[in-house]
């Protein structure tokens, strides 16, 4: 054991000295620490196939789904099929009770039957009779005026009394009266009032008709072409108003996938894009699909757009949509054959990251392009072949001694940046 000096020993007992051999202690501790390069994790920068995508869940819907309806009050007669049955164009669906309506239809058919004996008879029969009815007025009128003559002849005579001359005077009267009745009767009938008025007669029967056969047509509700039924609203017995839903149809045509995307997406969607669907029920069923349009609007209420997607013609078996099954989509918004790309780790505020440089950590601003979860694309400020640091806790100007590491922690495997469905990363 060293002995020190008497004098060093009392020196040492003194508070002060203690204190400054302490901190002297802690600088040269400082001073190593800056000088010792600390083993960092890093990665190499190299070109890389990368691909931005964007996961959402949809639904299965039929381009064609609708509602049919009533357009009558009327009491339900009949409901020709279940959930799940077939229907071709025109087929019935529901059939209103009709008894007062076929009667009303019989009703303008008799209508119209009269409207058109009155026309034919007017063609054929009126003009003729109306000519002879004025011939006839004619010659009663003439009559009676020679009667007037004659009579006023043998009042002056003496040989009747006035009260004859009056009565054969109101008789002449008469007959000139039917005259004139005559007369108007048959320039009617010439000028073709009487044949108009018939033949109006005759349209507004038909349009009777019309009216009754489409009230009559209203009680039987038919599908608007080959469909299914989706739900059957309505039973039997059943009062139903004009509007009533009776049945919901997933009319025969193409279908279509919908998901609601949050709208911070709707720039990086546009028609066309590629798509990954895996159909919940068939999960090794994976098959592409396109964006067939995006919403006009937002939903407020959500802050979501909602998006369609169009299906190819043929779907890899055993897949088998059914409306509104729920799938998996993913929607590859942005692809690079060769990226400069990075394990989103790498990133710092700025943006920027890390680089080793001479033996020490330099800061290095950046400009980013496509991110996923797991990685990003630096578009500018980094070559291929440089280290950039992955560890979060190195601060720019540390010496630092780089050991290779992907993003996952093992060393000599890839950076992931593919979509997500081949079990990759995404956004």
């Amino acid at each position: 054991m060293v002995q020190l000096p008497a004098a060093l020993k009392g020196q040492l007992r003194r508070p002060w000295i203690l204190a400054l051999l302490l901190v002297a202690a802690a600088a040269a501790a400082l001073a190593w620490s800056r000088t010792r390069a600390v083993p960092v994790p890093v990665w190499t920068v190299r070109a890389a196939s990368l691909t931005q995508s964007l996961a959402v869940s949809g639904r299965v819907v039929s381009e064609n789904r609708v509602f049919v309806g009533s357009t009558i009050t009327g009491r339900v007669a009949e409901v020709t099929r279940r959930e799940g049955g077939t229907l071709g164009a025109g087929e019935l669906i529901v059939r209103l009770e009709d008894a007062e309506l076929a009667a009303a239809l019989r009703q303008a058919e008799a209508g119209l039957a009269s409207a058109l004996a009155r026309l034919a008879s007017q063609r054929r029969l009126a003009a003729p009779v109306a000519l002879q009815q004025l011939e006839q007025a004619r010659a009663n009128a003439a009559a009676a005026e020679r009667e007037v003559q004659r009579t006023e002849q043998l009042l002056a005579q003496g040989f009747i009394g006035q009260a004859r001359l009056d009565e054969v005077r109101r008789v002449a009267e008469v007959a000139q009266a039917a005259q004139r009745s005559a007369q108007v009767q048959q320039e009617a009938n010439q000028s073709g009032t009487e044949l108009l008025q018939a033949e109006a007669r005759v349209t507004e029967a038909r349009a009777a008709l019309d009216f009754a056969r489409a009230r009559l047509a209203q009680t039987r509700i038919t599908a608007p072409a080959e469909s299914t039924v989706l739900a059957r609203l309505v039973e039997p017995g059943q009062i139903v108003q004009p509007g009533t839903r009776l049945a919901e149809l997933s009319v025969r045509g193409p279908v279509q996938l919908v998901a609601l995307v949050d709208e911070k997406y709707l720039s990086r969607l546009t028609p066309g894009l590629v798509a990954g669907v895996v159909a919940d029920a068939f999960p090794g069923g994976a098959f592409e699909a396109r964006i067939a349009s995006v919403a006009p609007l937002v939903d407020a209420q959500r802050g979501a757009v909602e998006v369609k997607f169009s299906l190819p013609a043929a779907l890899p078996p055993p897949v088998v949509l059914k409306n509104d099954m729920t799938v998996s989509i993913e929607i590859v918004t942005g692809r690079r054959d060769k990226a400069i790309a990075l394990p989103a780790e790498a990133l710092r505020a700025g943006p920027a990251v890390l680089v080793v440089q001479d033996g020490r950590a330099a800061l290095r601003p950046v400009s980013t392009g496509l991110h996923t979860l797991s990685a990003l694309e630096v578009v500018q400020g980094l070559r291929e072949g440089e280290q950039v640091v992955l560890d979060a806790a190195v601060v720019a100007g540390a010496r630092v001694r780089a050991v290779e590491r992907t993003a996952g922690g093992a060393a000599g495997e890839g950076l992931d940046v593919g979509p997500a469905m081949r079990g990759l990363g995404r956004d």
